[in-house]
């Protein structure tokens, strides 16, 4: 019997990391997923076992906090020896308000968890893949690093320093046979404006009415196409939008 591949999740107790982490395991992936909620996090490993006959293993950490990702994953290094990917997931947006009106807390978690967090996990995970000689990192990042859209600002930021980070990643472990991705979506219904705008769910739903938004599936669809590929095939940047929207600044609109 051909061994599973194995691979790391983050931020899966929601949205487009719960639609990885599902994806994966319906081709026979073994996953490792993290994030701060530990019942939905169980309750997604019970879940994926059980429909797919796959392994599943939860560490369940905040990401923003360095010591935390280092001995989470020191909890569970026997497994990462045999990593193949980690889909770096893990974000979000905290308002949207012009700079000058934005709020310092909501900066520091941004950055600490879209960009400090990404880099404390995959600082972890690439000794593994080093020593194995091969591996697939896939930064999970956002139209909104191409396109500046007003109140975006310091989550723009954040994700335009994943998009660098990306391609930086890609040229240092180009000789370790390690692929390096990103998967920039445009506007997702997931509960992301919900926590953009701190619980507001009238006002998140308010975003995605009047069109047909991207869904959490068509997301991890392109990440798994990605993954999917021959070994000689690398896929570095793919940018994917709904059909109403043609930037971070235009969507039609009935």
């Amino acid at each position: 019997m051909t061994k599973n591949k194995l691979a790391f999740v983050s931020g899966a107790t929601s949205g487009i990391g719960e639609a990885t982490a599902e994806i994966l395991a319906t081709n026979q992936w073994d996953l490792i997923i993290s994030g701060r909620r530990l019942d939905r996090l169980n309750k997604l490993a019970s879940s994926l076992k059980t429909k797919y006959n796959v392994d599943v293993r939860t560490v369940c950490f905040d990401i923003q906090q360095r010591e935390k990702v280092k001995d989470s994953l020191a909890s569970c290094a026997n497994l990462l020896t045999k990593i193949d990917l980690l889909v770096n997931n893990a974000g979000l947006a905290l308002g949207k308000s012009p700079f000058q009106e934005g709020l310092e807390s909501d900066w520091e978690t941004m950055i600490d968890t879209n960009l400090k967090g990404l880099i404390y996990l995959t600082k972890e995970v690439i000794p593994f893949m080093i020593e194995n000689k091969s591996g697939h990192i896939v930064n999970i990042s956002s139209t909104a690093a191409r396109d500046m859209y007003l109140g975006g600002n310091v989550y723009s930021a954040s994700k335009s320093a994943v998009d660098a980070l990306t391609k930086s990643l890609r040229l240092d472990l180009l000789e370790h046979n390690i692929k390096v991705s990103s998967v920039a979506p445009g506007m997702v219904h997931t509960e992301f404006s919900e926590v953009r705008f701190h619980g507001d769910k009238a006002k998140a739903e308010k975003v995605y009415q009047g069109f047909k938004p991207l869904y959490a599936k068509d997301v991890a669809d392109a990440v798994y196409y990605i993954v999917s590929r021959p070994s000689h095939v690398h896929i570095g940047d793919l940018l994917i939008t709904c059909a109403a929207q043609a930037n971070s600044n235009i969507v039609i609109k009935s």
